[in-house]
């Protein structure tokens, strides 16, 4: 499942950030940002009309991501845990 997929309100598990070309520095910046192999994120908000953007909270910490860069980051299977 891909972070684009997420119902607003419903955790998972980062598995991981894909990478479109060598050095991608978009899927690099995801990583630093902590969209890492095993951290809890959660959607907390959408923009109305499937649009851009979508917030995601890792940690105590809020990003504003396109769907375009969410898009990026997979979930790992049935790791959707109770919000």
């Amino acid at each position: 499942m891909r972070l684009t997929e997420l119902a607003k309100g419903v955790a998972a598990i980062v598995d991981h950030v894909a990478d479109l070309h060598a050095a991608d520095a978009v899927a690099a910046r995801l990583r630093d940002l902590g969209f890492v192999t095993g951290e809890p994120v959660r959607v907390v908000a959408t923009a109305p009309f499937g649009g851009d953007p979508i917030v995601v909270q890792i940690g105590s910490t809020r990003f504003a991501l396109r769907r375009a860069e969410a898009q990026r980051v997979s979930l790992q299977a049935g790791s959707e845990m109770a919000a």
